[in-house]
């Protein structure tokens, strides 16, 4: 069975996950999406399980895509899994730089080895950290994240300015 791991904080999920998602669920037989908490990006603005249901929700349709929380190297994940291999979603070179490292950091520890997808132009620009400032301060974000995920955010939104 050919499975892929793609890991990420997904706080929240965004358009571009979706396209990474989308394409690497049709060609491989399963994807596991893999939410963390990330320490070097700060306070989650969602838990991990309202990230796992909003998770589970835009993948809901796509059979071959399997949802999971972690909280560990992700190459230990992996090991966990019986996976070999990670995808990494790219927007920028920058991205580029920071997920080459990463790669060859997990290559070294572990053998798990990571492809590199690149996101299309239209979702290139889209970043979980944008997301969670625009809609804080009350600009429109649903152009760039699912239906289901707009309205968490707007709840979000309504909670924090009480």
């Amino acid at each position: 069975m050919n499975r892929v791991l793609y890991p990420g904080s997904f706080d929240p999920v965004h358009n571009g996950h979706l396209e990474i998602v989308e394409f690497t669920a049709r060609h491989f037989d399963e994807v596991v999406v893999a939410a963390m908490r990330n320490p070097q990006k700060g306070e989650p603005l969602f838990s991990y399980e309202e990230r796992r249901e909003m998770l589970q929700e835009c993948f809901a349709d796509i059979p071959n895509v399997r949802v999971t929380m972690f909280a560990e190297l992700v190459v230990e994940l992996a090991k966990k899994e019986n996976i070999s291999l990670i995808v990494k979603g790219l927007r920028a070179v920058s991205d580029f730089e920071n997920e080459l490292q990463m790669a060859q950091t997990n290559k070294t520890i572990s053998g798990v080895e990571t492809i590199f997808i690149p996101c299309t132009s239209s979702s290139s620009f889209i970043a979980s950290k944008l997301i969670r400032e625009i809609a804080f301060f009350g600009g429109d974000v649903s152009s760039m994240v699912p239906d289901n995920v707009n309205r968490r955010l707007l709840e979000a939104r309504k909670t924090h300015q009480r």
